[in-house]
């Protein structure tokens, strides 16, 4: 008699599975609990391809795109058909590079061939065609020896130099069709799950692949282009080539050598150019821009910056004053509360914006202004005896979630405005099909900052992150374009920085704890970076606002 075991899902349904019955298998009895197909498994706090096998009693959960785990598993399985995809309608030859973020996609180039419309409609053709397929994600397990004499004879020196830093003796590459490729986390079970998505041409030699989010789990939403955030990843990623570096391997080999420190020195330059840029455009129309507006999400320097935009500003003559949004907060008993009853201090709703707007026409009609301050103890707002008021080159500098929300400040004209929209817009690629995301880099910076700065431990922050995410979507990522100016505060060489304080915190996390996986996930990430030395990090740069040793801070 075969033997069988039990498997727990969720703590609410078990059933009896032979030995050997794959989680694809599995995953059929519990798909009713789902609205998408399920990509993807956790088993006993460990993910899995579909393609496991049981083979004890074990506790498991499924993910569908609607999840931030499976989205992401969904993303890079759509990848991998793109890039089969794009060999059956250009040649076998031909190749793709998986860029960045932009809007709900991935900005993507096509190697050494100038495309246009017509292809990226042949190549969504493909895709829908390798959809209907129904081909199977197969994983397979190399030597590292074999693997990289694969890629030296298919050419492929992105993968070989990226493989170069891995240490393992044997390398998980996935099979599609007669296909080979490298991902360094789970993939779908099969072509079928992948089955919405759009490509969208981006005129000068460029596309977009989108696909739903977590947001819009049920369909993909028509691109929507944002022609400065384009304009910044592009500027940055033409920078990071002309220095010769377009992903981690390139970075590790600079780092093999020792040669990061002019590396450090140009990466900073480049971010300083920006606010030099800035302050020379406000001192330019001086008597029209009284309030400089700071937004962006979480983790992107907009502290630092803030302060360091006022040196700037001051070297051309201008006085600068900060007011911060946290004062206008309403007192506790009248802040707005969310749909579980807890109080909103996300929200817009929970800043007094008519008086803020007072004070600042006020201000700006150069009246003698008392300044609340909050008091977060008792939870009220408190006069004590600041008082502002502006002389003629005099400039407010405001930096907070809803700065460029037209609501904030709706009593000041546009002319008076000048906002800024910050991000770290990562321009490093792990290969040429494995790009890094922008939420990353802003992660890692959380849980290193959060652990120094708020005694908080990396699953504390992972924990909290989908909430941070949700705020973002609702009010940050929707206001990027109404901003005069894109600040990218991403620097080259900072994930080796970050992987010497992040790493640490990451093995903390306990194998029972629900932020686990995504734990090991950022782990197995890093592991393709070399560390690099602070030493020689700025005690100015935006990354000492995370790891510490700030001049503005400490």
């Amino acid at each position: 008699m075969d033997k069988t075991v039990i498997v727990n899902f969720r703590n609410i349904v078990s059933k009896s599975f032979p030995v050997g019955t794959t989680l694809w298998e599995i995953s059929k009895h519990f798909q009713k609990y789902f609205n998408y197909p399920i990509l993807v498994a956790k088993v006993d706090n460990d993910m899995a391809d579909l393609s496991e096998k049981i083979s004890q009693k074990c506790n498991i959960e499924f993910y569908d795109r609607s999840s931030s785990v499976g989205n992401s598993v969904y993303s890079r399985s759509l990848y991998f058909m793109l890039v089969l995809a794009i060999k059956r309608v250009l040649g076998a030859k031909a190749d793709v590079v998986i860029e960045h973020s932009l809007d709900k996609g991935a900005y993507c180039e096509i190697i050494g061939e100038d495309i246009d419309k017509p292809i990226i409609t042949k190549i969504e053709k493909e895709l829908l065609k390798i959809v209907q397929e129904g081909n199977l994600f197969t994983k397979v397990n190399v030597s590292r020896y074999d693997t990289l004499k694969y890629y030296k004879k298919l050419k492929r020196f992105d993968k070989v130099k990226a493989l170069k830093y891995i240490s393992n003796s044997f390398i998980n590459l996935y099979r599609l069709g007669d296909l080979y490729d490298y991902f360094y986390s789970e993939m779908a079970y099969s072509t079928k799950d992948i089955n919405d998505f759009k490509l969208t041409y981006i005129k000068g030699n460029g596309f977009v692949i989108s696909s739903p989010d977590i947001f819009n789990p049920e369909v993909t939403l028509d691109y929507v282009h944002h022609k400065k955030m384009y304009e910044t990843f592009l500027e940055y990623t033409k920078w990071g080539r002309v220095l010769n570096i377009a992903n981690a391997a390139d970075l590790n080999e600079l780092v093999s050598t020792g040669k990061y420190d002019n590396l450090i020195r140009l990466s900073e330059a480049y971010y300083n150019s920006q606010l030099s840029r800035i302050s020379d455009e406000v001192a330019n129309h001086k008597k029209d821009i009284k309030v400089i507006l700071i937004a962006g999400p979480s983790s992107s320097g907009k502290t630092t910056t803030s302060k360091k935009l006022e040196i700037y500003l001051q070297s051309h003559g201008l006085k600068t004053h900060q007011i911060s949004l946290d004062d206008y907060f309403f007192n506790r008993v009248d802040t707005p509360k969310d749909e579980n009853g807890d109080y909103d201090f996300e929200s817009i709703r929970a800043i007094d914006i008519e008086l803020f707007n007072k004070h600042l026409a006020k201000l700006l009609d150069k009246e003698k202004v008392q300044l609340p301050e909050f008091n977060f103890i008792t939870g009220e707002r408190e006069y004590r005896g600041k008082w502002l008021q502006l002389g003629d080159n005099d400039v407010i500098i405001i930096e907070g979630l809803h700065a460029l929300n037209d609501k904030l400040t709706m009593s000041i004209e546009t002319k008076h405005k000048y906002r800024i929209y910050i991000s770290p817009l990562t321009q490093l690629n792990i290969d040429i099909h494995n790009r890094i995301h922008t939420s990353d880099t802003r992660k890692l910076r959380r849980i290193v900052r959060d652990n120094k700065y708020r005694g908080y431990n990396a699953a504390d922050t992972l924990k909290m992150w989908s909430k941070i995410r949700d705020g973002e979507e609702k009010y940050i990522f929707q206001y990027q374009d109404e901003a005069d100016v894109i600040v990218n505060s991403a620097l080259v060489y900072e994930l080796g920085v970050l992987k010497t304080y992040a790493e640490p915190l990451l093995f903390s996390v306990d194998e029972n704890d629900e932020v686990y996986p995504e734990a090991l996930r950022l782990i197995n990430f890093l592991r393709s970076f070399l560390p690099v030395p602070s030493d020689n990090v700025p005690n100015d740069s935006i990354l000492r606002e995370f790891i510490g040793g700030s001049c503005f801070h400490d």
